[in-house]
């Protein structure tokens, strides 16, 4: 009962993380692998926990739904779940092993891209022409992160998009949530058709995930958009800090 109880909360904090800035697998994973399941079934089986969290954020944020850096969101959203699709075969179909040690990295870009994207964001412009092609190309990557692992993928998208747009995190925070959301969807039935996700762990933790993303959403929507970057950024250095960690001082 005690552990269903953590897991609960921890999932709490992970649907309210995810809803303001995202990483909230950060917190969600540990907590699994800590009840005793397997890294490959924990990683699905937060994928399948925070699901719903992500979804009633996105329900949350509907009215703020706009272009990703100029693009449509329909072709957007369709690139994305192709990309949550081969994500998530992927993940059922290889080994994790060299992901995780590439994974730190990729965070640290991420890290990096939000914290000096104001000052990139011209010599970017300069050199990349911000077509559809080039967004739907890049979005439909991120996707396939999504759906392999997951693990701040909100934080990459919005890292990736603020280079390329002037919108603040706050306004690209309702697009972001959905094409998450969009990522998971597909990755959670490949999950679930293959027998790859514990139910039990899954359901306490997005019981809590559920009410941390319906309350982080609606305060999303009132936290000045200094304070939401100020907070994504500290996400992102701690989950990159640990994922480092787990991937070369572990085990």
């Amino acid at each position: 009962m005690t552990e269903l109880v953590l897991l609960a909360l921890a999932g709490f904090v992970g649907g309210a993380m995810n809803a303001l800035a995202g990483g909230g697998s950060f917190v969600t994973l540990p907590a699994l692998i800590a009840a005793g399941v397997p890294s490959v079934a924990a990683n699905t089986s937060s994928s399948v926990a925070l699901y719903p969290a992500g979804a009633v954020s996105a329900w949350v944020y509907r009215g703020g739904l706009t272009r990703v850096c100029g693009v449509p969101l329909r072709p957007t959203l369709a690139v994305t779940l192709v990309g949550g699709l081969m994500g998530a075969l992927l993940l059922l179909w290889t080994p994790s092993t060299i992901f995780d040690r590439v994974l730190p990295w990729l965070l640290l870009s991420a890290t990096a891209t939000l914290f000096f994207g104001p000052r990139l964001r011209t010599l970017v412009q300069r050199r990349f022409q911000a077509s559809a092609t080039l967004i739907l190309s890049l979005q439909f990557m991120l996707g396939v992160y999504g759906g392999y692992f997951g693990g701040a993928v909100g934080l990459m998208m919005m890292s990736a998009w603020s280079l390329l747009d002037e919108a603040d995190v706050k306004s690209l925070n309702p697009v972001k949530t959905l094409l998450v959301t969009a990522a998971n969807t597909v990755a959670i039935i490949c999950f679930a058709v293959a027998g790859a996700v514990d139910w039990g762990a899954a359901a306490a933790l997005g019981t809590g995930a559920i009410i941390g993303g319906y309350g982080g959403a609606h305060l999303g929507r009132r936290l000045p958009a200094a304070v939401i970057r100020w907070a994504t950024l500290i996400a992102t250095a701690a989950i990159t800090v640990a994922f480092f960690g787990r991937a070369y001082f572990t085990g």
